[in-house]
C-alpha cells in the first residue's frame, strides 16, 4: 500500500504549474516582495534577503536569523489545495535547533502542515499544526549535515503526504487534520539560523 501510495504521489509532477522563486530580484536587507513572514508562537522572527556565495542560484537567499517558536514565510500567491513544494536549505548555527522546513495549506500562522529537516537531530519531521499547537505526524532519522545546501520536499494530495530529503523518499503518511487551499512556504524552528533558496511551488489542477 505504501508503495503504491508514493507512485500515486508521484506522478503529480507531471501536470503541475510551476512557481519559482530565487529571491535574485529582492532588495537585500528587507523580505521578499510578495511573502507574509511571521511567526507562530512566541519570540522575533527576522526574515531578510541577503547575498551568499553558496547559493544554488547566486547572488541572493532568504534568511531567517530571529529567534521565534516556530517562524514561517509564506508565498503569498502558492496557493494550492493539492501539489508540490520544494525548497534548498542550509543550516547554518543555532544551539536549540538547526532546522529548514517548508509549510503548505497554510491557513494562518495557527494552522498549517510543515516538515522539516533537522540538522542537530538528523531527522526528517512531518507536523500537522492546528489552533497553535503542533503535533507530530511521523519522523525518521536521516542525516542532515551542517553548512550544507540540502533539498526538501513534499508531495501532498488529499490525505497523502510524501516527504523526501536530497532526492530520497523519507516519509509517506497519511492525515487529515487540514483540508482545502492554503499557501505554501517555508519554516524554522527557534534559535535556527538557515538559509533557504530555489522553493518552488507546483499547484495540481483541479480535475
Amino acid at each position: 500500500m505504501k508503495a503504491l501510495i508514493g507512485v500515486g504521489l508521484l506522478m503529480l509532477a507531471t501536470d503541475a504549474i510551476s512557481q519559482v522563486a530565487n529571491f535574485n530580484a529582492d532588495a537585500v536587507g528587507k523580505p521578499p516582495v510578495g511573502w507574509t513572514c511571521g511567526a507562530t508562537g512566541l519570540g522575533s522572527p527576522r526574515w531578510s534577503v541577503t547575498s551568499d556565495a553558496s547559493a544554488p542560484t547566486p547572488p541572493n537567499v532568504l534568511k531567517q536569523d530571529g529567534v521565534a517558536t516556530y517562524p514561517w514565510c509564506v508565498k503569498n500567491d502558492a496557493v494550492a489545495t493539492d501539489g508540490i513544494v520544494e525548497v534548498k536549505f542550509k543550516p547554518i548555527s543555532g544551539k536549540e535547533d538547526q532546522a529548514g522546513g517548508v509549510v503548505w495549506r497554510w491557513k494562518d500562522g495557527a494552522n498549517y502542515y510543515v516538515a522539516r529537516a533537522n540538522a542537530l537531530e538528523n531527522n526528517v519531521s512531518l507536523y500537522y499544526t492546528v489552533n497553535g499547537a503542533r503535533r507530530t505526524i511521523e519522523y525518521k532519522d536521516a542525516p542532515v549535515a551542517p553548512n550544507a545546501w540540502h533539498t526538501l520536499r513534499v508531495v501532498y494530495k488529499g490525505d497523502l503526504i510524501q516527504v523526501s530529503l536530497d532526492g530520497k523518499l523519507t516519509i509517506t503518511a497519511e492525515d487529515r487534520h487540514i483540508t482545502g487551499p492554503g499557501k505554501a512556504g517555508v519554516w524554522t524552528k527557534a534559535d535556527s539560523v538557515t538559509l533557504f533558496d530555489d522553493f518552488s511551488h507546483n499547484a495540481s489542477p483541479a480535475k
